[in-house]
Protein backbone atom coordinates (compact mmCIF):
# COMPACT_ATOMS: atom_id res chain seq x y z
CA UNK A 1 0.00 0.00 0.00
CA UNK A 2 1.69 3.54 -0.94
CA UNK A 3 1.06 6.46 0.79
CA UNK A 4 -0.90 9.44 -0.80
CA UNK A 5 1.09 11.76 -2.72
CA UNK A 6 0.41 14.74 -0.48
CA UNK A 7 1.96 12.43 2.69
CA UNK A 8 5.61 12.60 1.26
CA UNK A 9 6.89 15.13 3.41
CA UNK A 10 5.30 14.23 6.68
CA UNK A 11 6.88 12.90 9.64
CA UNK A 12 6.44 9.03 10.55
CA UNK A 13 6.24 8.89 13.97
CA UNK A 14 6.44 5.51 15.78
CA UNK A 15 5.49 4.66 19.44
CA UNK A 16 3.52 5.47 21.92
CA UNK A 17 5.10 8.48 24.06
CA UNK A 18 6.16 9.80 20.57
CA UNK A 19 2.64 10.14 19.31
CA UNK A 20 1.13 10.90 22.32
CA UNK A 21 3.51 14.06 23.07
CA UNK A 22 2.75 14.87 18.98
CA UNK A 23 -0.91 14.76 19.88
CA UNK A 24 -1.06 16.67 23.62
CA UNK A 25 1.49 19.26 22.94
CA UNK A 26 -0.12 20.47 19.91
CA UNK A 27 2.48 21.95 17.75
CA UNK A 28 1.94 20.09 14.82
CA UNK A 29 -0.80 18.29 13.66
CA UNK A 30 -1.28 14.53 13.12
CA UNK A 31 -2.77 14.08 9.89
CA UNK A 32 -2.66 9.91 9.84
CA UNK A 33 -3.23 7.36 12.35
CA UNK A 34 -2.30 3.47 12.07
CA UNK A 35 -2.85 1.42 15.41
CA UNK A 36 -2.33 -2.53 15.39
CA UNK A 37 -6.04 -3.94 15.06
CA UNK A 38 -5.55 -6.28 18.27
CA UNK A 39 -3.67 -3.42 20.61
CA UNK A 40 -5.15 -4.06 24.22
CA UNK A 41 -6.41 -1.40 25.84
CA UNK A 42 -3.75 0.60 27.95
CA UNK A 43 -3.78 4.38 29.06
CA UNK A 44 -2.03 6.00 26.59
CA UNK A 45 -3.48 4.34 24.00
CA UNK A 46 -6.86 5.32 25.40
CA UNK A 47 -5.37 8.79 25.03
CA UNK A 48 -4.30 8.88 21.80
CA UNK A 49 -7.70 7.48 20.81
CA UNK A 50 -9.52 10.48 22.54
CA UNK A 51 -7.34 13.09 21.32
CA UNK A 52 -7.54 11.76 18.05
CA UNK A 53 -11.41 11.68 18.11
CA UNK A 54 -11.17 14.97 19.26
CA UNK A 55 -9.30 16.03 16.32
CA UNK A 56 -11.66 14.36 14.28
CA UNK A 57 -8.71 12.25 13.26
CA UNK A 58 -9.89 8.39 11.72
CA UNK A 59 -7.81 5.68 13.11
CA UNK A 60 -7.24 3.13 11.09
CA UNK A 61 -6.97 -0.33 12.50
CA UNK A 62 -3.93 -2.11 10.76
CA UNK A 63 -2.32 -5.68 10.79
CA UNK A 64 0.44 -5.93 12.99
CA UNK A 65 2.70 -7.11 9.83
CA UNK A 66 1.19 -3.94 7.67
CA UNK A 67 3.05 -1.71 10.36
CA UNK A 68 6.21 -3.80 10.25
CA UNK A 69 6.20 -3.32 6.92
CA UNK A 70 5.82 0.38 7.08
CA UNK A 71 7.88 1.29 10.32
CA UNK A 72 11.32 3.11 9.85
CA UNK A 73 12.58 2.36 13.19
CA UNK A 74 11.75 -0.85 14.08
CA UNK A 75 10.42 -0.63 16.97
CA UNK A 76 6.74 0.69 16.90
CA UNK A 77 4.84 -0.46 19.71
CA UNK A 78 1.50 -1.01 17.67
CA UNK A 79 1.24 2.48 16.32
CA UNK A 80 2.35 4.49 13.80
CA UNK A 81 1.35 8.48 12.97
CA UNK A 82 1.98 10.95 10.12
CA UNK A 83 2.77 14.35 10.87
CA UNK A 84 3.38 17.80 9.39
CA UNK A 85 7.03 19.11 10.38
CA UNK A 86 7.50 20.61 13.33
CA UNK A 87 7.36 24.72 12.72
CA UNK A 88 11.00 26.38 11.66
CA UNK A 89 13.04 28.57 13.77
CA UNK A 90 15.82 30.34 13.75
CA UNK A 91 18.52 31.37 16.06
CA UNK A 92 17.44 35.01 16.03
CA UNK A 93 13.53 34.00 16.57
CA UNK A 94 14.12 31.48 19.33
CA UNK A 95 16.13 34.31 21.16
CA UNK A 96 13.77 36.80 20.50
CA UNK A 97 11.01 34.18 22.05
CA UNK A 98 12.80 33.56 25.04
CA UNK A 99 14.29 37.33 25.98
CA UNK A 100 10.46 37.87 25.79
CA UNK A 101 9.91 35.68 28.40
CA UNK A 102 12.30 36.95 30.41
CA UNK A 103 14.51 34.10 30.07
CA UNK A 104 17.83 33.51 30.46
CA UNK A 105 18.48 31.33 27.35
CA UNK A 106 20.04 28.22 27.96
CA UNK A 107 21.25 26.65 24.51
CA UNK A 108 22.88 23.68 23.05
CA UNK A 109 24.63 23.19 20.03
CA UNK A 110 25.51 20.11 18.84
CA UNK A 111 28.23 20.47 15.90
CA UNK A 112 28.12 17.17 14.63
CA UNK A 113 26.33 13.94 15.36
CA UNK A 114 26.29 10.94 13.47
CA UNK A 115 24.02 8.21 14.95
CA UNK A 116 20.27 8.81 15.39
CA UNK A 117 20.46 7.53 18.54
CA UNK A 118 22.71 9.96 20.03
CA UNK A 119 20.61 12.93 18.95
CA UNK A 120 17.57 11.31 20.73
CA UNK A 121 18.92 10.42 23.76
CA UNK A 122 20.73 14.48 23.83
CA UNK A 123 17.08 15.31 23.00
CA UNK A 124 15.43 13.65 25.98
CA UNK A 125 17.84 14.60 28.32
CA UNK A 126 17.49 18.14 27.60
CA UNK A 127 13.64 18.35 27.79
CA UNK A 128 14.40 16.71 31.10
CA UNK A 129 17.54 19.43 32.28
CA UNK A 130 14.88 22.34 30.79
CA UNK A 131 17.24 23.45 27.93
CA UNK A 132 15.40 25.51 25.77
CA UNK A 133 16.67 24.91 22.27
CA UNK A 134 19.10 22.80 20.31
CA UNK A 135 21.15 23.75 17.20
CA UNK A 136 22.62 21.40 14.93
CA UNK A 137 23.89 22.10 11.06
CA UNK A 138 22.05 22.34 8.19
CA UNK A 139 23.99 19.74 6.18
CA UNK A 140 26.07 17.78 8.35
CA UNK A 141 24.96 15.15 11.14
CA UNK A 142 21.46 13.94 11.61
CA UNK A 143 18.08 15.95 11.42
CA UNK A 144 14.89 14.63 13.07
CA UNK A 145 14.51 11.37 11.50
CA UNK A 146 11.99 8.84 12.77
CA UNK A 147 14.47 6.76 15.04
CA UNK A 148 15.54 10.52 16.19
CA UNK A 149 12.28 11.56 17.37
CA UNK A 150 11.39 7.97 18.55
CA UNK A 151 14.47 7.51 21.07
CA UNK A 152 13.69 11.06 22.02
CA UNK A 153 10.43 9.65 22.82
CA UNK A 154 8.65 13.08 22.34
CA UNK A 155 11.01 15.35 23.73
CA UNK A 156 11.35 16.33 20.14
CA UNK A 157 7.74 17.95 20.76
CA UNK A 158 8.60 20.21 23.65
CA UNK A 159 12.48 21.36 23.16
CA UNK A 160 12.80 23.14 19.84
CA UNK A 161 15.34 21.80 17.11
CA UNK A 162 16.98 24.46 14.89
CA UNK A 163 18.80 24.00 11.65
CA UNK A 164 21.34 26.30 11.13
CA UNK A 165 25.40 26.48 10.26
CA UNK A 166 26.92 26.54 13.95
CA UNK A 167 29.32 29.09 13.41
CA UNK A 168 26.32 31.70 12.04
CA UNK A 169 24.77 30.58 15.42
CA UNK A 170 27.93 31.01 18.02
CA UNK A 171 28.12 34.71 15.95
CA UNK A 172 24.59 35.47 16.96
CA UNK A 173 24.79 34.49 20.71
CA UNK A 174 27.71 36.28 21.22
CA UNK A 175 26.41 39.26 19.88
CA UNK A 176 23.53 38.65 22.00
CA UNK A 177 25.86 38.46 25.26
CA UNK A 178 25.45 34.73 25.80
CA UNK A 179 28.53 33.27 27.23
CA UNK A 180 29.79 29.79 25.02
CA UNK A 181 31.00 26.52 27.02
CA UNK A 182 32.64 24.56 24.46
CA UNK A 183 32.80 20.15 25.43
CA UNK A 184 36.32 19.19 25.04
CA UNK A 185 38.20 16.48 26.72
CA UNK A 186 41.43 19.26 28.31
CA UNK A 187 39.46 21.79 29.44
CA UNK A 188 38.49 22.96 32.96
CA UNK A 189 37.14 20.24 35.26
CA UNK A 190 33.27 20.81 34.07
CA UNK A 191 32.19 22.16 38.14
CA UNK A 192 35.11 24.81 37.54
CA UNK A 193 32.90 25.92 35.00
CA UNK A 194 30.43 29.01 35.12
CA UNK A 195 27.03 27.79 33.50
CA UNK A 196 24.72 29.43 35.76
CA UNK A 197 22.66 32.46 33.57
CA UNK A 198 22.10 32.38 30.42
CA UNK A 199 24.47 30.03 28.57
CA UNK A 200 25.41 27.76 25.07
CA UNK A 201 27.17 24.65 25.34
CA UNK A 202 28.58 23.56 22.14
CA UNK A 203 29.27 19.47 21.80
CA UNK A 204 31.24 17.81 19.14
CA UNK A 205 30.71 15.22 17.15
CA UNK A 206 31.29 11.09 18.07
CA UNK A 207 35.21 11.12 16.84
CA UNK A 208 36.55 14.81 16.40
CA UNK A 209 35.11 16.36 18.91
CA UNK A 210 35.29 20.17 18.75
CA UNK A 211 37.27 21.54 15.74
CA UNK A 212 39.82 24.48 16.43
CA UNK A 213 37.17 27.00 14.56
CA UNK A 214 34.14 26.25 16.94
CA UNK A 215 36.75 26.01 20.18
CA UNK A 216 38.31 29.49 18.94
CA UNK A 217 34.41 31.10 19.63
CA UNK A 218 34.28 29.50 23.20
CA UNK A 219 34.64 31.35 26.08
CA UNK A 220 35.73 28.11 28.27
CA UNK A 221 36.61 24.84 27.83
CA UNK A 222 34.87 22.47 30.18
CA UNK A 223 35.62 18.74 30.24
CA UNK A 224 34.36 15.39 32.38
CA UNK A 225 37.52 14.11 34.46
CA UNK A 226 38.02 10.06 33.69
CA UNK A 227 39.61 7.73 35.07
CA UNK A 228 42.50 7.03 32.99
CA UNK A 229 41.34 3.67 31.36
CA UNK A 230 38.76 5.37 29.28
CA UNK A 231 39.80 8.79 27.06
CA UNK A 232 36.15 9.90 26.78
CA UNK A 233 32.61 9.45 27.29
CA UNK A 234 29.84 8.83 24.72
CA UNK A 235 28.69 12.41 23.30
CA UNK A 236 25.20 11.65 24.62
CA UNK A 237 26.50 11.16 28.43
CA UNK A 238 28.76 13.72 28.54
CA UNK A 239 26.03 16.07 27.10
CA UNK A 240 23.52 14.87 29.93
CA UNK A 241 26.46 15.47 32.49
CA UNK A 242 26.76 19.38 31.70
CA UNK A 243 23.37 19.84 30.92
CA UNK A 244 22.82 18.87 34.50
CA UNK A 245 25.61 20.43 36.53
CA UNK A 246 24.09 23.45 34.46
CA UNK A 247 21.34 22.65 36.34
CA UNK A 248 22.79 22.29 39.70
CA UNK A 249 25.00 26.21 39.23
CA UNK A 250 21.22 27.16 38.21
CA UNK A 251 19.90 26.12 41.32
CA UNK A 252 22.63 27.34 43.76
CA UNK A 253 22.48 30.92 42.03
CA UNK A 254 18.90 31.14 42.71
CA UNK A 255 18.82 29.74 46.37
CA UNK A 256 18.65 32.63 49.29
CA UNK A 257 21.89 33.46 51.00
CA UNK A 258 21.90 32.27 54.15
Amino acid sequence: MSRPRHEVELDQLEGRNVVFEAFSRGRRKVRRLWLDARAKPEDKVSAIQEMAARQGLSIKAVAREELDRVSLTGVHNGIIAWAEPLPELTVNGLLDQLFAQGKDPFLVLIDEVQYEQNLGAILRSALGAQVDGVIIPTQRGKGLTPVVQRVAMGAAEVVPVVREGILSALATLRRAGIPVVGADMDGKAYWNVPMAGSCALVLGGEDKGLTPTVRSRCDHIASIPLDGRIQSLNVSVTAGVLFFERVRQQALAAAPAP
